[in-house]
């Protein structure tokens, strides 16, 4: 099993959206980064853990657990040209955005801030905290794993 932090913005699709899905599952569109397209096609396992991270809000942080349930297939939402998400470079044929679907597990008790997250020396080396970091998907040791959830 591996470890990742998934972003997105609660306005465009929060914790609570997940956890209100029928199923509790949703597909992981419009990722529109290469390098974190890799990973959702090429390493992203079922089973694999998610920390479900909430950005470009006040505070930004990690707020749930979520799990990969369907590895990485096309992103249809690339050929819809009605849909915000399109690519007119992408075809069915050979797509070039994938997604992944995940499952809703948790949501922690509270959140874990990314102020708190930069403050702590155990969690040097997470993508996360690095400067410049912009990736919506990356991964996460299991050491950084077992000690955010520590900090719950």
């Amino acid at each position: 099993m591996q470890y990742w932090l998934m972003k997105s913005e609660p306005d465009e699709f929060s914790i609570d959206d997940l956890a209100s899905r029928p199923g509790q599952t949703e597909h992981w569109d419009g990722v529109r980064n290469y390098q974190a397209r890799n990973m959702m096609r090429d390493q992203m396992k079922v089973g694999d853990q998610i920390l479900f991270y909430h950005s470009n809000t006040q505070p930004p942080g990690v707020v749930g657990v979520a799990e990969v349930v369907r590895e990485g297939y096309p992103d249809h939402t690339a050929f819809d040209p009605e849909d915000p998400h399109y690519d007119p470079r992408s075809d069915p044929d050979n797509p070039r955005w994938f997604m992944v679907d995940v499952r809703f597990v948790r949501k922690l008790r509270r959140v874990i801030t990314l102020a708190e997250l930069k403050d702590r020396p155990e969690l040097d080396g997470l993508a996360l905290v690095r400067r410049g970091n912009r990736l919506s998907v990356m991964p996460v040791e299991k050491r950084h794993w077992d000690f955010i959830l520590s900090l719950e």
